[in-house]
């Protein structure tokens, strides 16, 4: 059985935009993509566990988009850009520090 680290999602292309407009969510879901791989967090026999990823239309946060959710430390980044996905991933991901200037919301799960 595998295990999971972490399961983000990522409102990346909403039907109904009211957290953000044009192509910045599609930028940052082929970002996270390309920066999880790169970082082997898809590697099913790391022993940590996989990082799991899910495009998400609307996670009802409708401000500050687009907005990534980890699960399950139930931290929400806004206002992404691509070139913030990579240092979420090193900082947040593999080292295990939230970066507190870019969280929206916390949640408990």
């Amino acid at each position: 059985m595998q295990t999971v680290q972490h399961h983000l999602f990522l409102c990346a292309t909403p039907t109904k935009a009211l957290c953000h407009q044009g192509p910045v969510g599609a930028q940052c879901w082929e970002q996270l993509k390309k920066s999880i791989k790169a970082a082997g967090l898809e590697d099913p026999a790391r022993k940590e566990g996989v990082v799991l990823r899910t495009k998400a239309d609307c996670l009802r946060l409708c401000s500050d988009g687009p907005v990534l959710l980890i699960w399950p430390s139930g931290h929400v980044y806004g206002s992404l850009l691509p070139e913030r996905i990579e240092r979420i991933v090193q900082q947040h991901l593999i080292a295990g520090e939230p970066i507190t200037e870019w969280l929206v919301k916390q949640f408990s799960f």
